[in-house]
């Protein structure tokens, strides 16, 4: 038993949502860390996080700073690390 009232005893951990925006249709929405990906490249210009609209189903790419990245993979978002071949 938990010892909460209302609460199972065999609850999981809350998902993590992240608020979200669409430039296409401007629709907000919050998308759980499954539904985000994250892709880290060696550069600014390489970094950045996508997803799909919920709303006009749409594929979605922005720019990841420091501080996004950081709270993506904090939050459980799957990552992809581009490496450098030279």
């Amino acid at each position: 038993m938990s010892g909460l009232p209302g609460v199972p005893a065999q609850a999981g951990p809350v998902p993590v949502l992240f608020t979200a925006a669409c430039p296409d249709c401007r629709a907000r929405f919050e998308l759980t860390a499954g539904a985000l990906r994250l892709v880290i490249g060696a550069s600014d210009r390489t970094t950045f996080y996508s997803f799909t609209c919920p709303a006009c189903e749409v594929s979605v790419r922005k720019p990841a700073g420091e501080r996004i990245v950081e709270l993506l993979t904090g939050g459980g978002v799957r990552t992809l690390r581009l490496h450098s071949t030279v």
